[in-house]
């Protein structure tokens, strides 16, 4: 099933009754799309590709700034001015050689969106803009694809996964959580708030276990709760969450029914 370089490798992953050599291949046959090469998507693409994830997509439109360089830690100095997607995609490589990286270097639409999400089974929600999230919210809906989304602002931080396509659960999805887009300006951006950088590390990461639990089906997921992170007091809160009935995505009479600029 492994090689003897592999089985050398992710020996710590084997020795776990949990995971083995046969969730170890599942790892390696996974296909994991992250979205946002930035302080969220840094440690989860690090740990993913070290998991052994097979193939990791990055989707990201921008280039590596020098104020990045406090919490995205995937990115150097040597690499600033350069394609995040092409920074990210050189230090997995570095890190893995083994695994498949895909670099999209674009931002992510209402027109491309589903594309870029259906040749992969889970998709990562790392971005930094409400747009963003709500897009994939409801792309990963309609291609009924797992969401692993997490955001975080100055000291604090948010994650849950996302699966409201099952049927018989009552999963909800981020539009149950958060109907609609708060108003601009109410909600200051990272460049104006601050990041604490290790903050980001955290919940990268924990997306990152996230996924690799998902793949594995092992252990409870968050779907249907949200954890809150507070790194100030290290505090850490885990709500329960129920599917909005009225949701315009995943409810009982849903109103979106397919991507628009409207709705995302």
């Amino acid at each position: 099933m492994l090689n003897d370089a592999q089985k050398q490798r992710y020996a710590r992953h084997i020795v776990l009754d949990e995971v083995g050599e046969e969730g170890q291949a599942k790892l390696l046959a996974a296909q994991v799309l992250v979205v946002g090469a930035g302080g969220l998507g840094s440690p989860a693409l690090l740990y993913l590709a070290a998991a052994g994830v097979g193939t990791l997509g990055i989707v990201d439109f921008d280039s590596v700034d020098i104020s990045n360089l406090q919490r995205q830690i995937i990115h150097s100095d040597d690499g600033v001015g350069d394609a995040k997607v092409v920074s990210a995609a050189d230090r997995l490589a570095e890190l893995n050689p083994e695994i498949a990286v895909n670099a999209h270097r674009t931002r992510l639409t209402t027109e491309n969106a589903l594309t870029l999400i259906e040749s992969y089974d889970l998709v990562v929600d790392g971005s930094d803009n409400f747009t963003t999230r709500y897009l994939l919210n409801d792309a990963c809906f309609f291609a009924k694809k797992p969401l692993v989304a997490a955001a975080l602002l100055r000291f604090e931080g948010q994650l849950s996964t996302f699966k409201p396509y099952l049927k018989g659960d009552e999963y909800p999805c981020y539009r149950c959580l958060f109907p609609s887009p708060p108003a601009p300006g109410t909600v200051p951006r990272c460049e104006q708030a601050g990041i604490f950088g290790a903050v980001a590390g955290v919940m990268g990461t924990m997306q990152a276990t996230e996924v690799i639990k998902e793949i594995l089906d092992l252990g409870d997921g968050l779907s249907g709760n949200l954890i809150l992170y507070d790194g100030l007091s290290a505090r850490v809160t885990k709500l329960d969450v129920k599917r909005d009935q009225d949701c315009p995505l995943c409810g009982k009479n849903p109103s979106i029914t397919t991507l628009s600029p409207d709705t995302a």
